[in-house]
Parts: structure tokens; C-alpha cells; sequence
């Protein structure tokens, strides 16, 4: 990290020099085209807004912000505060408003409001809230729609695969508990998963309290603590939730505080026994409890309405008993179709009239009202048979309790398969948010650092710089570094790297990771919400949420698909009853146990259940989840469906060099001595004579050398006298009464010492492959040449060519020189290079390439490369490791592996050929389905599809498209990177 920040000042001296660190887009105009600063300055003077952005982490986020906003029309100047949350535009009026300012930054990925006074910084919030009752795209639009229109509201998601609503609103005008009254009103159960307040906060239960005045004093006892931001009290739950800042307090100081609390100390703190995963997880399996139970019972009934109509009445003796007049032409088997069916219709179907009622009641139609619809047609048509045959002596008419009946048990059935399939594709998220473990070892220390005691915490209670004993085979409590001990650790569940990594004293660990054999003693950096785990869970949540451009499609046929339905049902029964009374074709096609009408109502009963909108609504979301999920286990965090969308369709990479093709950090290539010296002694003497210098060559040389050391984690150099560092040219000391000197070829002549031919032509051979050659002189004699370089990153050459084979072209561009950046691209294969280019030219150069056609991906670290993956078609950050939060980058690798940009192409492609599919089966579906549904075949070949298999085939359809994304969970990565052999290069 500390290396990513040095870079990032180091960019920001030589860009921008002293006058701005903020990024700067050349090509933007401040006018729109063909308008000059006169004329703006005749239509109205300039304007001046404040807006809060949330979600801006580091300068790529500000750097995303501005472009957004400076590619509006009419812009004067944007400045954007990372620090503060805040961008100040000056705009022209006269072209465009605040809200298309704040809609701009909300379309760059950020949260925006407009400040109306200053003093308040955070105008915007963000909820989530879980939503029961939603069964197809029209009812996530109309609920869409309806929170839009509500003041406050500035941006709504709702998702239909996760259920759930992500609304960005101002806490000021509306509150959470009114977003979700306002849920309900529109038909749709509501439960808050979480408030834009509780990023840091804890629910604790308190054992103990009798009364409200000794929930009081807690609350009061709490809000003291330095640190302490809000404290919520639920006396009749026995919880206080507790929202604070991380840096400055914690969880145990919470119970601490409560159990000595008063003079009796009779309370008692403890964490509130429930979770945010665990409740989605309860609300899903609650779900397929309910889904089940009433398939259970619809098939208690629905079964002997089946057997007394299709199957008992072939039978010579039941038959007979069936039959029986009950009252004029009634029959027993008629009396027992509508005493079964009755329940079913109204007791076990009631979800079909509340849903279709909720939906027409605000001017939208869903796939219950073509179930209700439906049904009742059938319902009540046999309702009036049975009446008429009760009175009437000559009446003979049939039934269709057993449609109606069976109708709703297969679309139960249905909805029960849909759900249990649909909990798979967020077992992602579930699998994610277990990886964290239930306890952890506190350890306490005296001054000196030894270890005092040790005590086994809830790992819910780890606060900021705890430090936590970390044994074998255990899971890593907590986002830190190691303090003590060596170990490896099984990285794979976060960053998918399938090799155990060494860890030692400095190095960062990951919480969730597994630790495999040597104890470790950590320091907790990041706890709660600030974790990585948290993170990329919280990540992985926003992709899913998040809807890809695709989908729009399926939004639009969703507003017309049901009333179309509706139209096409009554058409087809108009079309049918009408030719059988005109009598347009021959009686001889009519069942013996029906008439024309009952013929033309089973094709209109049959159109009408056999569409299914469901399938065309879960066709896109399904899979995003599904193909997130899966990156996400392999360490490619991909933010949602738009950037699926975008990564499918590149055929060009721009990648970054330093940091990207290469490994980012000098090391010691080769060492060719040209004196009978010991190497282990050769390098004894080096790094006792670097040890005193800052350089990076300096501690690429020491780092070498500790190899050659049997105490190689805090080696002993021998002393180094008389040490002088010539700055720019190397270092001399003397070591072991011997003068040693380290540096380039103009260090050596000043000190009047000989280069042998030998070591000129390495120098020359070194250079050429774009290394430093550097000479080491002992007692006035060259006796070495050490090549320090960037090297290339494993694999690089391979992944380069496989892109090749993919019709995927490569680009490097960097800022470095010619030299360099053209021995690296002739290594890995590379032929267009663009060197010495500043940020902005990175970002030129992707915006040319966008212009001659190409679909641009750019992969860089992150830091330096933010204009340019935003103006990128797709910005991938790789070597993230536990620095995810990239906002300028839309898909973020985990692991410094150049094969994983592939695995992101590669994915993408995958699951964009998923959805693809999807829409096939669902469009598809409908257009075969409706027409045999309404007869089509009939004349023909006298196949008739009878509505209870018409809705049997709609329920299959949805279960069938969450199945096909489901599949996507065998993803496995081209046999290419199978093949692929990366031999690390170890950076110590």
C-alpha cells in the first residue's frame, strides 16, 4: 500500500507539478460545440452548485467524478474535494440544471445531492430493503417507479433475483421507516436490511433490565464514549444498537461499559444473536417453507379432483357411483370437484388475488393477474354449469374444477422449484460472509511486548491494533499484519491464488483467510464493515443489484406483455367460439364432453396461463448473479451486469507497464563475477555497503543478498566504515578493511578504476534488455556486474498470446522510456507501444482507439491509470489484494496474475452467451408456447394443449431459466491457463 501511495505523489510531481493534484481532461469542452465563451456569456451569467458524493475512496474516484461531470455541456469548471465528499461545479444555466449535474455523477457509480446548506456535508443516504411479493419485471418497475415519485428519493434499485431495493435518498426529507410505509401502500412487504448509518454498528442484547429508566442510563452511560455516533434502544427486544467510528472505540468498551453499569451490576451485555446474512438466509428458507406447504396442500385436494374427472370415469363400477344425480342433472362426482376445489381456488390461491389486486390497483398488471384470470375463468364456468345442471332436469354441461384446481398446484410447484433455484445463485454471498470465523485468541501484551494472557473472544468483539494469536489450521480473525512468527496461508476463498502464501513479520494478512502451519501473532488494521471480506461482499451485493443494459429489454416487454396476453386470450376464445357457431369447422372436431363455447374457453384459459413474463425477468439477473459470484470465488470482482455487458465485447487491451506486465518492483536478475571470489562473501560485502542507503536498487540488493544468509529474516551485515552515498551515481564504504565501491561506470573513472573490456560489454548487454548494469569494485578492481531489473511478470508472453488467439489486439502504453517499454513489448510480443505518456495521454490514447471502432479494456494498478480506466469501455485494477475498493476500475483483480484478465474476458463471454440464451428459451418459449396454447395445431393434427398443462409448462419455464444460469456455477477457466505454468518471481 505504502508503495502504491509513493507512486501515486510521485505521479501527481510529475504531471500536475505544484499547481493542481487533481487530473486534468484537455479535450473536454467547457461549452457545448459550436458555442463560444461570448455567447455563453450573453445567455446568462454562471452559476455555482455544491454536491455531496459518497462513495469517492481514493483521487480515481475524484478523477471518475470529474469526467462525468466536465462531459456535460455548459460546464465551467469542476473541482473535486475526495477528502470531504464534495464537487463544486460552475456551470452556465442557460444549458444545464443541478439535477443533470447530480444525475451525471450518479451514473458514474457515485451518490450525489445536492447541498443546499454547507453545514451538512452527508444529504444522502443509502437503505436496503428487502421486498416479499415480487414475482415478475412488472412488479419490480411498478415498485421502481413508485419509489422514484416519492420526494426524498433519488435513485431506487430493485432487484429481482435478490428481492431486495437499494434506495438512495435524503434522511432529511424522508426517512427509512417512511420508504417502507411507502413500500406497502404499493402492495409489497417491506424489512430493512440495512440504513446508510450502520457502516460501523453492533446490536447488543442486555440481560438484566427491569425498566425503561435503566435502559435509559445505558443509553446514556454509551452516548458518553468518545466515538459513540448514535445509540438505539429496543427495551421490549432487550437491544441497544450502537453506531460508532472504528478508530476511536469498539464493541467490548460497549460491554464493558454496560456490565459495569450501575450499583448492582446485574446487567449483562452480549451480541444480539442474529445477522444480516442470517436473515436473508431465514427470509429465503421461510420462503421455500411457505412455497412448499401449499403445494402440499393444493395436491391434498387437487388429487382426487384429477382422479373423480380424468381417471374414475374409466373405471366401469366408480364410474357408476360418480354419476349419481344428486338434484336434477347434478351429479356426486360434480358435488365433490366443487367442495375440493373451492379451497384451493380461494384459501390456498389467495397469493394470486392479494398480488393481482396490489398490481392493478396501481395501474400494472403481473403474472398473477393472467393466473387469477385464468382460474377463475375455469372456476367459475363449472360454478355456473353446477348450478344450471342443479336446476335444470335436461341440462348436461362439464366441469373444470380439475383445471382451475390443477392449475394452481403446477404453478405452486413451479414457484417452489423457482425459489429453491434461485437461493443457489446467492450462495456466492452466503459462502462469503461464513469465511469469517466464530472466535478468536485475544492476546494481551505488557510493555515490552510479551505476551501476558490469552482469551477466547467472540471475533464480532475484535477492535482496531488488537492483537489476535492466529494457530494452525485456524482462520484469520481479522484484516492485519503480522507482528510475530511464520506461516503460510491458504489465500484462495478471498483472492483465489491456489498456492499457500509465506507469511512473515510486515506482511499483510486477509481475515477469513486459513492459516496451515506456523502460529502468528496479527495486528487487527481493519475490523467490521472496513475489511476486505466485507468489502468484496458488500461488492459482490451492489453488482447484483445493479441491472445491465440488456435487461432493458425485458423491462420494456414486461409493460405490455400482460395486457397483450389478456387481448391475445380473449381473442383466440372470440376467434374459436365464434367459428363454432358460425360453424366454421366440422362438429366432428368438438370433444363428446364439451360444446363449442367450452372448447373456445379451454384455448382462451390455455393462451392465458401459458405466458410467462417470469422467465423473460430472470433471464438477465439469474445469470449476473450466478457469473459474479463465480469471479468472485476466483478472485475477479466484477461490478455487476454493465461491466459483464461491456467485458464481453472487448477486442482491444491498453495495458499499463510498471506494476502491470511487470512484477512493479527491481530485483536482482543476474550476477556475473569476473574474480575468483565466493559469492556468498561477494555479496556479504555489497549489502554491508548498501545497507546504510535508502536507493530501491540499494534494497533490491540487499534483499538478494538475504538469500545467501541462513538468518534471512533480520540479518547482521558486517560493519560498513567511511560510508559516502554520491548521489546519482552510487555508494562506497569500507568493509572488512577493504574498499568497496557500488555504482554506475562514471563512479568507477572518478575513482580512477579500471573497467575491464568484460565488464563493458556486459553493461551493453544489460542495457539492452532494458536492465541497470551496475559495476562493484573491491581494493580498486572490478570484481562483479549485478543486472537489476523490472522483470517481465510471469506468463506475460503466454497471456499476451492467448489474447492473441482470442482476436483480442494488445497495447502497452507507459510512462517510461522508449528504450524500456520497447524491449519489454519485443519480450512478451507486444507490437504497438506508446511510451512517455502522462496520465491524460493514457486516457487520449484509449479514447483513439474507442474512436477507430475498438471496445477497450485497460488494465492498470489503480493509481496512476484512473483517467484512463474510466475512459476505458471496461477499467479492470489489477494486484488489488486487499485494496478493492477501485471505484475508477470496473472489474477489480484480486491477484497480480496477468492470466485473470482473461478469466474476466473469458467469464464475461460466458455468461453474456447465458443470458443470450436465456432470452432464446424465454422469447422463444412464448412465441412457440401461445400460438399451440391457442390452437394452432388443432385443425391439423388434433393436438390440444389443455390448461393445466398450458400453466405446467409456464411454471416449468422460469424454473428452467434460473437452472441454465445455474450452470454457469461449472464455469471453468480456459485449458490454455490450465496449461499455463506461472513460475513466480519471489519479492521478499
Amino acid at each position: 500500500m505504502a508503495t502504491k501511495l509513493l507512486a501515486l505523489a510521485c505521479i501527481r510531481k510529475e504531471s500536475y507539478g505544484d499547481l493542481s493534484p487533481r487530473p486534468h481532461y484537455p479535450s473536454m469542452p467547457k461549452y457545448p460545440k459550436g458555442v463560444t465563451a461570448q455567447e455563453t456569456s450573453l445567455q446568462g451569467s454562471e452559476a455555482k452548485a455544491m454536491f455531496s458524493v459518497m462513495g469517492m475512496t481514493c483521487s480515481a474516484c475524484a478523477g471518475s467524478v470529474e469526467k462525468a461531470v466536465k462531459r456535460l455541456p455548459g460546464i465551467k469548471e469542476a473541482v473535486v474535494d475526495v477528502l470531504n465528499n464534495k464537487a463544486q461545479v460552475m456551470f452556465y444555466p442557460s444549458f444545464v440544471n443541478e439535477e443533470s449535474i447530480r444525475e451525471a455523477i450518479e451514473d458514474a457509480g457515485f451518490q450525489a445531492a445536492l447541498i443546499q446548506d454547507e453545514t451538512d456535508d452527508k444529504s444522502v443516504q443509502v437503505c436496503r430493503i428487502r421486498i416479499n411479493g415480487m414475482t415478475c419485471t412488472s412488479c419490480s418497475s411498478t415498485l421502481e417507479n413508485a419509489l422514484q415519485a416519492v420526494p426524498g428519493v433519488q435513485k431506487v434499485q430493485v432487484a429481482l433475483a435478490t428481492e431486495e431495493a437499494q434506495i438512495h435518498h435524503d434522511p432529511k426529507i424522508i426517512t427509512y421507516n417512511q420508504l417502507m410505509e411507502q413500500i406497502e401502500e404499493t402492495g409489497f412487504g417491506a424489512v430493512l436490511v440495512s440504513t446508510g448509518e450502520d457502516m460501523s454498528k453492533i446490536n447488543l442484547r442486555i440481560d438484566g433490565v427491569r425498566t425503561v429508566n435503566s435502559m435509559r442510563m445505558l443509553e446514556n452511560s454509551l452516548q458518553a464514549l468518545p466515538g459513540v455516533q448514535a445509540v438505539q434502544t429496543s427495551p421490549e427486544l432487550k437491544k441497544i444498537a450502537v453506531s460508532y467510528k472504528p478508530d476511536m472505540t469498539g464493541p467490548r468498551n460497549f460491554i464493558k461499559v454496560i456490565d459495569s453499569t450501575g450499583s448492582s451490576r446485574r446487567f449483562k451485555a452480549t451480541i444480539y444473536p442474529e445477522g444480516e446474512g442470517a436473515g436473508r438466509e431465514s427470509h429465503r428458507k421461510e420462503e421455500i417453507k411457505q412455497y412448499f406447504r401449499s403445494f402440499l396442500w393444493s395436491l391434498i385436494f387437487t388429487t382426487p379432483v384429477f382422479l373423480t374427472s380424468m381417471i374414475f370415469m374409466y373405471i366401469p363400477g366408480i364410474k357408476h357411483g360418480l354419476d349419481t344425480k344428486v338434484v336434477n342433472m347434478l351429479t356426486i362426482g360434480e358435488v365433490i370437484r366443487w367442495v375440493l376445489s373451492t379451497p384451493v381456488q380461494f384459501i390456498i390461491g389467495r397469493r394470486f388475488y392479494t398480488g393481482s389486486y396490489k398490481a392493478l390497483r396501481h395501474g400494472s398488471a403481473n403474472m398473477d393477474v393472467l393466473i387469477a384470470l385464468g382460474t377463475n375463468a375455469a372456476y367459475f364456468y363449472s360454478v355456473y354449469t353446477v348450478i344450471r345442471a342443479a336446476s335444470s332436469p335436461d341440462f348436461e354441461g362439464t366441469d373444470f374444477f380439475e383445471t382451475s384446481a390443477m392449475l394452481i398446484s403446477f404453478i405452486l410447484l413451479g414457484k417452489y422449484l423457482e425459489v429453491l433455484a434461485k437461493g443457489k445463485t446467492s450462495e456466492a454471498i452466503a459462502k462469503l460472509m461464513n469465511l469469517a470465523p466464530e472466535t478468536a485468541i485475544l492476546l494481551s501484551l505488557d510493555e515490552e511486548g510479551n505476551v501476558i494472557s490469552e482469551e477466547e473472544i467472540d471475533s464480532r468483539l475484535i477492535q482496531k491494533n488488537d492483537i489476535i494469536k492466529i494457530i494452525p489450521g485456524a482462520k484469520v480473525a481479522s484484516d492485519g499484519f503480522v507482528l510475530w512468527g511464520q506461516s503460510h496461508i491458504n489465500e484462495s476463498m478471498i483472492t483465489g491464488e491456489a498456492r499457500p502464501v509465506a507469511k512473515r513479520k510486515g506482511d499483510t494478512v486477509i481475515g477469513g483467510t486459513v492459516n496451515e502451519n506456523g502460529v502468528l501473532h496479527i495486528k487487527a488494521t481493519k475490523v467490521g464493515s472496513e475489511s476486505a471480506l466485507a468489502q468484496i461482499v458488500r461488492l459482490v451485493e451492489s453488482a447484483q443489484m445493479a441491472k445491465a443494459p440488456v435487461q432493458k429489454f425485458a423491462d420494456r416487454i414486461s409493460k405490455y406483455f400482460v395486457p397483450l396476453v389478456i387481448m391475445l386470450s380473449f381473442s383466440t376464445w372470440l376467434a374459436w367460439f365464434l367459428a363454432g357457431k358460425l360453424h366454421g369447422y366440422p362438429e366432428s372436431w368438438i370433444p363428446s364432453s364439451m360444446d363449442s363455447f367450452e372448447l373456445a374457453l379451454q384455448f382462451g384459459i390455455s393462451v392465458m396461463v401459458i405466458a410467462c413474463p417470469c422467465a423473460l425477468g430472470l433471464a438477465t439477473p439469474t445469470a449476473v448473479m450466478v457469473g459474479t459470484g463465480v469471479g468472485a470465488s476466483l478472485g475477479v470482482l466484477i461490478k455487476g451486469g454493465q461491466a459483464l455487458e461491456g467485458a464481453h465485447k472487448v477486442n482491444c487491451i491498453v495495458f499499463d507497464k510498471t506494476g502491470t506486465l511487470t512484477v512493479g518492483k527491481p530485483v536482482v536478475v543476474n550476477t556475473r563475477l569476473l574474480k575468483n571470489v565466493v559469492l556468498h562473501e561477494f555479496y556479504e560485502l555489497v549489502a554491508a555497503t548498501e545497507a546504510n542507503s535508502e536507493h530501491p536498487l540499494a534494497k533490491a540488493i540487499i534483499e538478494y543478498a538475504k538469500k545467501f544468509r541462513e538468518d534471512e529474516e533480520n540479518p547482521a551485515w558486517p560493519e560498513a566504515r567511511d560510508f559516502v552515498s554520491i548521489t546519482g551515481h552510487g555508494v562506497k564504504a569500507i568493509v572488512r578493511n577493504k574498499e568497496v565501491i557500488v555504482g554506475n561506470k562514471s563512479l568507477m573513472l572518478e575513482n580512477n578504476i579500471v573497467i575491464p573490456v568484460d565488464a563493458q560489454d556486459m553493461l551493453t548487454e544489460t542495457e539492452s534488455m532494458a536492465q541497470t548494469g551496475i559495476l562493484v569494485s573491491i581494493d580498486g578492481e572490478v570484481t562483479g556486474v549485478l543486472a537489476i531489473s523490472d522483470p517481465v511478470k510471469p506468463g506475460a508472453q503466454e497471456v499476451i498470446s492467448i489474447l492473441k488467439s482470442m482476436n483480442v489486439r494488445s497495447i502497452m502504453v507507459t510512462g517510461d522510456n522508449w528504450g524500456t517499454a520497447s524491449s519489454i513489448a519485443s519480450q512478451i510480443g507486444i507490437e504497438t507501444v506508446v511510451a512517455e505518456a502522462k496520465p491524460e495521454q493514457k486516457a487520449e490514447k484509449v479514447k483513439e482507439l474507442q474512436a477507430e471502432g475498438y471496445a477497450v479494456a485497460m488494465v492498470g494498478d489503480g493509481i496512476n491509470d484512473s483517467p484512463a480506466l474510466v475512459a476505458a469501455d471496461v477499467g479492470m485494477a489489477i494486484g488489488a489484494g486487499t485494496d478493492i475498493a477501485i471505484e475508477a476500475a470496473d472489474i477489480v483483480l484480486m491477484k497480480s496474475n496477468l492470466e485473470d484478465v482473461i478469466t474476466a474476458i473469458h467469464l464475461s463471454r460466458k455468461t453474456f452467451s447465458r443470458i443470450r440464451l436465456n432470452y432464446i428459451w424465454a422469447l422463444g418459449y412464448n412465441i412457440l408456447g401461445i400460438p399451440i396454447a391457442a390452437g394452432a395445431l388443432f385443425p391439423s393434427t388434433g393436438f390440444r394443449l389443455p390448461p393445466w398443462i398450458a400453466g405446467a409448462a409456464m411454471a416449468a419455464s422460469s424454473v428452467s431459466v434460473v437452472c441454465c444460469s445455474l450452470l454457469l456455477k461449472n464455469y471453468e477457466r480456459p485449458k490454455k491457463l490450465e496449461n499455463l505454468e506461472i513460475g513466480g518471481i519471489q519479492i521478499e
